[in-house]
């Protein structure tokens, strides 16, 4: 791998990527860095986690010309989260040069978005709804914009952004550089590179890098009502330190994150439907570790990058082999070790085999564990805190105490009950989730639909033939909908498209 300091980075640029601890660029970044900086047209085909933020940050931020407060840089993304992050990773690479960058985003305050757009920022990381909101409303010019960043175009092709996006890069002017980055790259996404980009060059992230070695991957082939039981007994048996649970949909995030919190998890969800503030405030408690488990939807923690996660469950097998890969991709980071596991229902198991062929990996099947094992992982876990508490903190205090129980008391009756007392028993707390249909395969699908249903309020406007919905009641839910089945369910949220421009960019 190369450094950055052999990429032609700038001086100022240098010394923030030194404070953010980077050393050698990832192979995305040091394809892409000196050819954006060299003013070209690019195209980078690379999964979530790979560093794309920095490849294409680094060059526009170069660029940037901080004598002139208009609008120079705009950096289109898929949901508000990634939008977020985005914007937070800018200003930690351009901290030195004192570029401007400012998030936009539905959900939040318009007018204060307003009032923070005439202050002139630099750069603009947004969502497509929101920005062409801004350019109706004549609260953001693009005429001075000479580097335009689209960030997952897949993601936002499939969220039906794609006349959106049409329309702002209409809106820009012919003469700048055009940088593009998917997963990725469908017929659609193909045009708009033929459409609006001049001579791009390909920087292709290989295939192999879609999964890590590091990463452990299991199945669990269980019956819908048996995968919550199952799925905390391995919570209790394997004791994560932090722990991602992926439901299909927003409805299934609510109902897991309110029942695993009735059996005495600390657990929160996050979908498209909660607050920002909301969801800023669960992700920095889940940050913090005080909260051990977070139950998320695929669009809502797209993009989250949050060390330490060391388990991904997938309670509801993805929809497709690049949302399993960026769900498990969560854990496993910065070289550490992590496990992913899948919970499938047998009539899933063919699209179980789907992702394994397409993503080239092979998953162990993992017999769930018994109560008896559940109640043994959860002591292992007390024994473990026992152990560093006697090697690491000072008990001089409480023994005086301790001696005066083992007076009364035989040791092993003492510590047997300090154990009892401190590990979570199994609980068997009757739980009722509401069921969702079995995802089922494209093969199976008749209808055409990618089973996608509405993300996060994606309008289903994509008219080449994968995603074009003709329900208006399918399950919106935080971007699962589950399969074509769910236009007979009830809609939680996402038969209102007229509206999601103005509150789900």
């Amino acid at each position: 791998m190369a450094t950055f300091s052999e990429l032609g980075i700038g001086e100022l640029l240098m010394k923030s990527i030194s404070k953010m601890g980077f050393e050698e660029a990832t192979p995305i970044q040091s394809q892409t860095i000196p050819i954006a900086i060299d003013g070209k047209d690019v195209i980078g085909q690379a999964q979530t986690g790979t560093g794309k933020t920095a490849a294409f940050g680094i060059p526009l931020i170069q660029k940037i010309d901080i004598k002139d407060n208009n609008v120079q840089g705009i950096v289109v993304a898929p949901t508000r989260e990634l939008a977020i992050q985005v914007a937070e990773e800018l200003n930690k690479i351009g901290q030195f040069n004192r570029v401007s960058i400012l998030p936009i985003y539905g959900g939040q305050d318009i007018s204060r978005q307003i009032r923070s757009l005439k202050k002139g920022p630099h750069i603009i990381v947004g969502t497509p709804g929101r920005i062409i909101d801004h350019i109706n409303r004549k609260t953001l010019r693009l005429q001075n914009v000479h580097t335009v960043v689209l960030d997952e175009a897949d993601e936002m092709l499939n969220m039906g952004f794609i006349e959106d996006i049409e329309a702002i890069l209409k809106g820009i002017p012919e003469e700048r550089q055009t940088l593009l980055f998917s997963a990725t790259m469908p017929g659609p996404i193909q045009r708009i590179a033929e459409r609006f980009m001049k001579d791009p060059q390909v920087v292709k992230v290989k295939t192999k890098e879609m999964t890590t070695p590091n990463i452990k991957q299991y199945y669990v082939e269980a019956q819908e009502k048996k995968k919550f039981d199952y799925l905390t007994r391995l919570l209790d048996s394997q004791s994560p330190d932090l722990a991602i649970i992926f439901g299909r949909t927003k409805r299934r995030v609510d109902e897991l994150s309110e029942a695993l919190t009735l059996r005495g998890y600390a657990a929160e969800g996050i979908h498209g439907d909660l607050s920002q503030a909301k969801r800023i405030s669960v992700l920095r408690k889940f940050k913090e570790g005080s909260i051990e488990v977070l139950v998320a939807t695929d669009v809502a923690a797209r993009g989250l990058d949050i060390s330490g996660v060391t388990h991904v469950y997938n309670f509801d097998i993805p929809q497709d082999p690049e949302s399993y890969v960026h769900r498990i991709g969560r854990t496993g980071r910065a070289g550490k070790h992590g496990m992913a596991m899948t919970f499938v229902t047998p009539r899933e198991m063919g699209q179980l085999k789907n992702v394994e062929r397409t993503t080239n990996s092979k998953m162990e099947r993992l017999t769930p564990p018994t109560l008896d094992e559940a109640l043994e992982g959860q002591q292992k876990m007390t024994i473990e805190k026992l152990t560093n508490t006697i090697a690491n903190e000072n008990i001089s205090y409480y023994k005086r105490a301790a001696e005066e129980l083992l007076e009364e008391h035989d040791s092993v009756s003492v510590v047997a009950a300090a154990i009892k007392m401190m590990t979570k028993e199994p609980d068997e707390t009757p739980i009722k989730l509401t069921e969702e249909a079995p995802m089922r395969s494209r093969r199976e699908r008749s209808d055409g639909n990618r089973g996608g249903g509405n993300r996060d309020g994606g309008r289903n406007r994509y008219k080449g033939g994968q995603q074009q919905s003709k329900s208006r009641s399918g399950q919106g839910a935080g971007g699962q909908g589950g399969s074509s089945s769910s236009r007979n369910r009830p809609s939680t949220g996402g038969g209102k498209r007229r509206n999601f421009r103005k509150t789900e960019a």
